[in-house]
């Protein structure tokens, strides 16, 4: 963060002094919400939370270096105290993102954000000193959190932004206003939430939106390849530049395919010339999102070669989102347990069989190890039922649903499909898959493992990969 008196932040945010000695004490550490991240001239954050109150923490805060606390009460130590602490964060990195003046690079879409906000985040660095945020910090104070972290060095800061229903974008992006806004696709994540994919393209249409005019430097970013964001073209004063395998997309790939591993190679095109790209990443799906990152560099002046070069050296950078393991014994791990909708399960079942062509030569098995998609409403029965349908048209070897309803439903929906017997099993909770996992598993077979974040199924690839070197059985 840049370095800013108690008394600016005071007047940012409208708070009051208390405890306070000297008002010209400047905060020159991090913005952090964990006393245990605070550092050297720190600004704490206190949120009371449901099961933690930070405000508790105030002094431990202080104590490890932090300047001051940013709370909702006072707290018997340096504190600048607000009606919200929410906004008052919001409100301090809006000023300094006004400050600074860097480039804002914004996305959303129903799927993919994080692993295309890691992608372009990677070709950007090569521009420029870049900032984004670990992992999926896309809300109302994950996004703050992230743009306080830039300095008068950020040429680029590339945010995430995510939506629980119609407004959230907009406040994201009044907080962080964007030059380039980035629109992926328009799905069925929180489809319960929302109430339809039109409802969906409502609220990822908001980025679009509050982009500035094109002769201010405004771009769009947007998908060519679904329908709901292509429109969304004429809901933005930005200029739009469209990215996918449409014939008419400014950026482009042709000749997709997959190596035997699932990793895609492509041709990029792009109006200045074109490279082509091998990539590190598993799966497909993946070639939109490096399309979307190619869009967004070549915007900022990289060149298509210099971009086919960085799409091809550029790794996964957020856990549990494809992250693959070879054990010693030859069983592959496919951990993409982060979290789950219905577009991001067929992407990952699809990958699966891609990556288990190599393995079905060496006598291996695909095993999807599947949980709960959460927030489909009165969706869910059906989106789970298809999910099991596709494992068995797809031709996976094993299905091992986990968990309750939802995990019923899969597991009945590949049964209806035509798997029977042992090909797909439903069992109760992550132990009860790594029991049966450890005893069947045997080399050259390949696991993913996937569902909705609140399961926690990543304890099962934990687990098994826990025992590396072992052959199970």
């Amino acid at each position: 963060m840049i370095a800013l008196s108690l008394a600016e932040i005071t007047a940012i945010v409208g708070g009051q002094q208390h405890d306070i000695p000297d008002p010209a004490a400047r905060v020159t550490g991090p913005v952090v919400i964990d006393s245990r991240e605070v550092r050297t001239g720190s600004l704490f954050v206190a949120f009371a939370g449901e099961r933690v109150d930070g405000h508790d923490f105030a002094g431990r805060a202080v104590a490890a270096g932090a300047t001051a606390v940013l709370a909702a009460r006072p707290v018997g130590v340096p504190a600048i105290v607000v009606d919200d602490v929410e906004r008052a964060l919001g409100a301090l990195a809006r000023a300094v993102v006004e400050r600074l003046g860097t480039t804002v690079v914004a996305l959303t879409g129903s799927a993919g954000k994080t692993s295309t906000k890691d992608l372009i985040a990677q070709l950007l660095e090569r521009l420029g000193d870049t900032v984004w945020p670990p992992g999926s910090l896309n809300n109302e104070i994950g996004l703050p959190l992230t743009a306080l972290r830039a300095t008068e060095d950020t040429r680029h800061l590339v945010l995430e932004m995510g939506a629980r229903g119609i407004g959230h974008i907009r406040y994201l992006a009044e907080l962080t206003p964007p030059r380039i806004g980035v629109v992926l696709n328009v799905g069925t994540a929180h489809i319960g939430e929302f109430g339809g994919r039109e409802q969906i393209a409502l609220a990822k249409g908001e980025l679009a939106e509050a982009l500035p005019a094109a002769a201010e430097g405004g771009v769009a970013v947007l998908n060519a390849d679904d329908p709901l964001v292509r429109a969304m073209s004429e809901r933005t004063k930005a200029r739009t530049v469209l990215f996918g395998e449409a014939a008419d997309a400014h950026v482009r790939a042709e000749n997709v395919r997959l190596d035997g591993a699932g990793l895609p190679s492509f041709t990029l095109h792009t109006p200045t010339g074109c490279a082509d790209v091998t990539m590190r990443l598993y799966g497909e799906h993946h070639v939109s999102n490096a399309l979307a990152a190619a869009a967004v560099a070549h915007e900022l002046g990289m060149p298509v070669h210099e971009i086919a070069s960085a799409l091809s050296a550029a790794g996964q950078l957020s856990r549990w989102r494809m992250e693959v393991t070879e054990r010693a014994d030859g069983v592959t791990i496919v951990n993409d347990a982060y979290n789950a909708n219905p577009d991001s399960m067929r992407a990952a079942l699809r990958a699966l069989v891609a990556m288990g062509e190599a393995a079905r030569a060496r006598g291996g098995r695909t095993w999807a190890v599947l949980g709960q998609m959460a927030e489909l409403g009165g969706e869910s029965l059906a989106e789970h039922d298809a999910v099991g349908r596709l494992a068995v048209r797809l031709n996976v070897s094993k299905l091992v649903a986990v968990g309750g309803r939802e995990a019923a439903w899969l597991r009945m929906g590949a049964y209806n499909e035509g798997s029977w017997g042992e090909e797909s099993v439903h069992v109760s909770d992550a132990q009860a898959a790594v029991d049966l996992l450890r005893s069947e598993l045997r080399p050259g077979d390949v696991v993913l493992v996937k569902a909705s974040r609140s399961v926690g199924l990543e304890r099962v690839a934990e687990q098994l990969l826990a025992v590396d070197g072992e052959v199970a059985g």
